[in-house]
């Protein structure tokens, strides 16, 4: 992805954000108390200085009672038990992280239990305090393309290549870099929590 969607990413959040935020009449405070997200991390998020990790993104669609989906894309109206959604090559919405550069796929169909992502692992190493990630619901990974190295709370790193994949409890803190010289890409599947 290059630097222009990246910033037209951000700036969409950052436009989406705001606009949930005062179309409720809340101010900062108020929506960092509804979430749990420092006030001085959703100005930032606001103001397009800062993109939010998927587990600031998960507490926001939460303390704002929405999908995650919807802090991107306005909901389509429900469909029903006929729900259908088509997404097609090099769509989806992007959102770029230190880690990870997500591609949300089917994010225009709200109220989902299963958030799919295509994300290419950028990190190689990182600190090992760094890049945890912690929330509600499960995770099921799949190895597209390249290696990734899987830290988990509980057991010792894993590497995984094309054709692997992993299923986790995401209440344990879990992480996943780069293992491999090429980009690793792997689809990425998040369960709702509730």
């Amino acid at each position: 992805m290059n630097d222009t969607s990246t910033l037209t990413s951000e700036t969409e959040l950052a436009e989406r954000l705001r606009s949930l935020r005062t179309g409720r009449g809340w101010t900062l405070d108020q929506t960092s108390k509804a979430s749990g997200v420092a006030a001085s991390t959703l100005s930032k998020i606001e103001n397009g200085l800062m993109s939010p990790t998927y587990d600031v993104l998960l507490r926001l669609a939460s303390g704002l009672g929405m999908d995650l989906a919807e802090l991107f894309s306005s909901p389509q109206d429900h469909m029903g038990a006929g729900r259908r959604m088509v997404e097609r090559s090099g769509d989806g919405k992007h959102h770029d992280t230190p880690l990870y550069d997500h591609r949300l796929l089917c994010s225009q169909l709200s109220h989902k239990r299963l958030m799919p992502f295509l994300t290419r692992i950028k990190a190689y190493s990182i600190g090992e305090n760094e890049g945890w990630s912690q929330h509600e619901g499960e995770e099921f990974v799949y190895v597209l393309d390249g290696a990734i190295e899987l830290h988990t709370e509980y057991y010792e790193p894993e590497v995984l290549g094309a054709g692997d994949c992993f299923y986790i409890d995401s209440r344990m803190r879990h992480r996943v870099i780069n293992a491999s010289d090429a980009q690793a890409q792997v689809l990425w599947v998040s369960t709702r929590s509730g």
